[in-house]
């Protein structure tokens, strides 16, 4: 009887396990998003023809161009921090790859702020309050 008793805890114990991860159960349903800013360490105010440039890439392939799933361009952007939302079909989440943000300001066309650093988002990072730090770039 205590035999008994011990493997249905046990396999109730072991139930969780089958559960499926806040990463994977989302994947199916509507529409996802990731959201978050984007700051730079400056402390300058940028003319009103400022557009700041995000995208969300799949960057899984190491030899090849990075695959670009969603882009926000945000205009008018003088000073940080800059909210974006990225809004992405989840059916195009594959559970192995790698999942970047990448962002930009231009000014006037040219580039003045760039992200030198992977940002990992949706199966290596969060989805929500995302910070991508940009860094000034030489003129």
């Amino acid at each position: 009887m205590k035999a008994a008793v011990s493997l249905a805890l046990l396999a109730l114990a072991a139930l969780p396990g089958c559960a499926s991860t806040p990463q994977t159960a989302g994947l199916a349903a509507g529409p996802a998003a990731v959201t978050g800013t984007v700051a730079w360490r400056e402390r300058i105010m940028l003319p009103p023809d400022t557009k700041t440039i995000v995208r969300l890439q799949d960057v899984s392939l190491a030899d090849a161009p990075a695959k670009v799933l969603a882009e926000d361009v945000i205009d008018g952007t003088r000073a940080p921090p800059v909210a974006f939302t990225l809004a992405y079909d989840p059916a195009q989440i594959v559970p192995n790859h790698r999942y970047s943000v990448s962002a930009r300001v231009e000014v006037d066309g040219q580039l003045r702020f760039i992200n030198d650093t992977h940002v990992a988002v949706i199966n290596d990072g969060p989805t929500k309050d995302v910070e991508v730090l940009v860094k000034g770039v030489g003129r």
